[in-house]
């Protein structure tokens, strides 16, 4: 009931301009899909932007985690938010404050939500869990803050920092218990807070036991989600052995591939964009390293990029071979996510 509570809180940030935005956009998706040509009309209803590329963990198949960039590497300028938010405001009613790195880093970030929510914008983030002190739960509570996933890999600290290298357990569970109680104390609906189990091997067997916790510690969601290997063709340590917590399927020939049907079209590349801390836009959150960049809104405006055609020809190779592209190659594009 809580899920659909906070799905039905998306929906009313929908507007009349809205809606007839996010009609044109799938109708010119299904248009292109059937025709195999790539047609577009309207702005990006969703969008993720990056608050920052820093984090205090080390988790082995994350990119900031890692330190592993070629891009550069910083904080989003919150004028710089204002603006992209100013400009696609009218459209946009789903904003994900997250991409890499840990927002709550972010030493602007509360104010950067706040900007956010006046222009009547569901805004989610998703976070490791280190920053929730009590002062902070309250702020956190107060920015209006619409959503808020928590990622909690493990049950017990043996398990847990297996993936999440240099975390505590600890501060996540007393962090989430600050989140709850900061709701209790001003009496909000908000944020939803959603316990996020990404299922690998080390961790599987605790499955049952995160919804216990969840239920324990008043968490609205919790959401299972099979993990993105990069080098999986010969097997993975973090591969689970319950098939139904992988994307990838093992093959007669011993060799490991996605389990997906990997058609020729995706929605994400008509309904949403991602923009890096440094006003790069890249197709989705994929591309982690920005090696597909669209364009750069140091330079011009988004419409301009997002009509241009350089993304028209990304959408229209997207139609033709998606194989083709290595990013597309290791998407979880109609994967499994388990909800309570």
């Amino acid at each position: 009931m809580s899920a659909r509570v906070d799905q039905l809180r998306i929906l009313r940030h929908l507007t009349f301009a809205r809606v007839m935005n996010l009609l044109r956009l799938r109708c010119s998706y299904h248009w292109s899909k059937w025709t195999k040509k790539a047609k577009h009309k309207g702005m990006p209803f969703a969008l993720s932007i990056e608050p920052t590329t820093a984090c205090n963990l080390g988790c082995p198949e994350c990119p900031s985690g890692l330190r592993s960039f070629s891009r550069p590497t910083g904080n989003l300028h919150p004028e710089k938010a204002l603006q992209w938010m100013n400009e696609l405001s009218p459209s946009l009613f789903y904003l994900n404050f997250y991409f890499q790195g840990e927002p709550f880093i972010h030493p602007h970030f509360m104010e950067i939500v706040k900007e956010a929510k006046k222009r009547k914008i569901y805004v989610a983030t998703s976070s490791n869990g280190h920053f929730f002190s009590e002062k902070k739960a309250r702020e956190i509570v107060e920015s209006g803050l619409d959503r808020l996933i928590i990622s909690i890999d493990g049950t017990t600290q043996e398990t847990y920092e297996q993936y999440r290298i240099h975390g505590d357990l600890s501060k996540v569970i007393e962090g989430t218990k600050n989140i709850i109680q900061a709701k209790k104390a001003l009496r909000s609906k908000t944020p939803h807070v959603i316990f996020q189990f990404l299922v690998v091997k080390p961790n599987e067997h605790q499955v049952p036991e995160v919804f216990q916790l969840a239920k324990e510690l008043g968490v609205d969601e919790v959401r299972l989600k099979t993990a993105q290997v990069y080098d999986f063709e010969n097997g993975n340590p973090l591969i689970p052995d319950n098939p139904e917590y992988t994307r990838y399927r093992k093959g007669a020939d011993g060799k490991w591939r996605i389990r997906n049907k990997f058609g020729n079209h995706c929605w994400r590349m008509w309904s949403s964009s991602v923009l890096t801390w440094d006003g790069k836009v890249v197709p989705c959150c994929f591309d982690k390293d920005a090696t597909h960049q669209m364009g750069d809104l140091a330079q011009m405006p988004f419409r301009e990029i997002w009509n241009s055609p350089v993304y028209t020809n990304f959408r229209q190779a997207i139609l033709s071979d998606r194989s083709q592209i290595e990013i597309c190659r290791n998407c979880s594009e109609g994967s499994k996510v388990w909800t309570n």
